[in-house]
């Protein structure tokens, strides 16, 4: 709920939060946590009150656009797989577990899947950022990258077989399928919403959004089993945002950023889909 001018309007807070099953009293306590924490700075009382991020929390903000462009250029056919595996490896002392830690989760949150001991697979191209963390952690001489289209693990080496075999898809797949279910309802509720009503649900799109796609490695089609569920919530998200974006919004940032990328999604720009080119 952040607007351009990286504030937040209390009163609105407090009205959306209500929409959404939150008590006054739950507010006050986030507002003072997210203050101590030095997210925010605190101006008025009660509903009269501003909350207006700091630097740290501003730089935070953007939601990672360069993956709503690949999903959705997917998505549309608009890219293709070219069979290439991509492969990290790295073995680091237990002297250095913290550096270590932080190079397994970089792995998964660009949606590799382990295979064994210290080994990574992805269906993208990610070498320039596993190269910038490893460097950032201070193990990129501990860091080994390659790429083949001969790949079998446990058996398995059919590109879709093997896909089901290293990802959860019916996992993600039920994560989708919830996310669907919010899109319909924020997409048959925005014709007679009003303004709170309108942020309350763009908000639990975003949440839902998030959660379904923070764990999804954003596979090609070609790994995928077919029709593929996130395909199909994506389609009803954008036909949300397009709905949103064409109502008086509130200047709120996140809401900017993805009617944005929606916009340029659906009119099919063509641009170069890749994950993103840092950590």
């Amino acid at each position: 709920m952040i607007r351009e001018d990286a504030t937040i309007d209390a009163g609105e807070l407090y009205d959306v939060a209500a929409a959404l099953g939150m008590t006054d009293q739950q507010v006050r306590l986030c507002i003072k946590r997210v203050v101590a924490e030095g997210l925010f700075t605190h101006e008025g009382r009660g509903r009269k009150a501003v909350l207006r991020a700091t630097e740290d929390t501003r730089a935070a903000l953007a939601p990672e656009l360069d993956y709503l462009r690949l999903m959705y250029a997917q998505d549309r056919r608009q890219v293709s797989w070219d069979g290439t595996w991509h492969l990290a490896a790295f073995a680091v002392p237990e002297t250095d577990r913290t550096a270590r830690d932080a190079m397994r989760n970089t792995l998964v949150e660009l949606g590799g899947a382990p295979i064994q001991g210290g080994l990574y697979v992805s269906a993208h191209p990610w070498e320039e950022r596993i190269r910038a963390a490893a460097s950032e952690f201070g193990i990129a001489g501990n860091l080994t990258t390659l790429r083949t289209d001969d790949l079998a693990v446990g058996g398995f080496a059919e590109a879709r077989e093997l896909a089901a075999h290293l990802w959860p898809l019916d996992r993600l797949a039920a994560g989708h399928e919830r996310l669907l279910g919010i899109a319909e309802h924020v997409r048959s509720a925005l014709p007679t919403a009003d303004a709170t009503e309108r942020i309350t649900l763009a908000i639990a799109l975003v949440a839902e959004f998030d959660r379904a796609h923070d764990p999804d490695p954003l596979l090609p089609p070609e790994l995928l089993p077919q029709p593929w569920a996130g395909a199909a919530a994506r389609a009803v998200v954008a036909e949300c945002w397009a709905a949103l974006d064409a109502t008086p919004l509130p200047p709120i940032r996140l809401f900017r950023w993805y009617a944005e990328a929606v916009a340029e999604i659906t009119t099919g720009a063509q641009t170069e889909h890749r994950l993103p080119a840092t950590p």
